[in-house]
């Protein structure tokens, strides 16, 4: 959000908490005097993905230059107890709503004779195992959101929309949070890469910059990753 904000772009925010996005938002017009729109919503049930794409249809005019497919979560534990609760809520979140909203953006970007950007953030772990962690749900919606982005990639290239993945390693965040806490994990984590370190926030925005930029309209089907050096072992 911070990323295309500060490139100037109008912000449509969606997450559960509405208390959340509502102070991002807050923060965004202040700091980059941006346009900011939020709907509260679990990207998890079909019927409210629809009602955050009807929202724009409302406040925006239905027009979309840029999505950001990043809600998701990590469940862990060994696989067997992985299912079926946490497998379904997995894919459910990580890969079907994904997939949904890709298909309410691009409705929205031919409906305008626009060209589009998708950004679908997926993990190394959609292309590596996990030594430290089971993960065999996440890995799994992850490894789907990779294929999935260069499939939409091949299928709507003729539309001028573009679709790529991000594939981060380890980075601070409200999901890595308790993880971190436990002894030895950050220094395992940075161990893990050529850099020796975790990702800093601002080194995924570079990365979202890129792909959403009107300049990179010749790359699609692409998984950037970054990872520092994670998955050039």
């Amino acid at each position: 959000a911070h990323a295309v904000a500060s490139a100037g772009a109008r912000v449509v925010l969606t997450a559960r908490r509405g208390d959340r996005i509502h102070a991002l938002a807050g923060d965004l017009a202040r700091i980059y005097g941006t346009e900011c729109f939020t709907v509260a919503a679990d990207l998890g049930r079909a019927e409210e993905r629809e009602r955050v794409f009807s929202s724009i249809d409302s406040s925006f005019g239905g027009v979309v230059d840029v999505l950001i497919n990043n809600a998701g979560v990590a469940p862990t534990g060994k696989a067997d107890r992985q299912w079926p609760d946490a497998w379904n809520e997995t894919v459910e979140l990580n890969l079907n709503a994904a997939f949904h909203c890709c298909l309410l953006a691009r409705s929205r970007m031919r409906r305008d004779g626009r060209h589009g950007r998708i950004i679908n953030v997926s993990s190394i772990f959609g292309h590596l195992g996990s030594s430290m962690f089971r993960l065999s749900a996440y890995a799994a919606s992850k490894g789907g959101i990779e294929n999935l982005t260069r499939q939409l990639a091949v299928e709507w290239a003729a539309e001028g929309i573009t679709v790529n993945a991000i594939a981060p390693a380890w980075f601070p965040s409200e999901m890595t949070a308790g993880s971190i806490e436990k002894p030895g994990v950050v220094d395992r984590m940075g161990a893990g890469c050529p850099l020796g370190r975790m990702g800093k926030t601002f080194e995924l925005r570079t990365a979202c910059l890129f792909l959403a930029a009107p300049a990179s309209s010749y790359v699609t089907g692409a998984i950037v990753p970054v990872d520092g050096g994670y998955s050039a072992w």
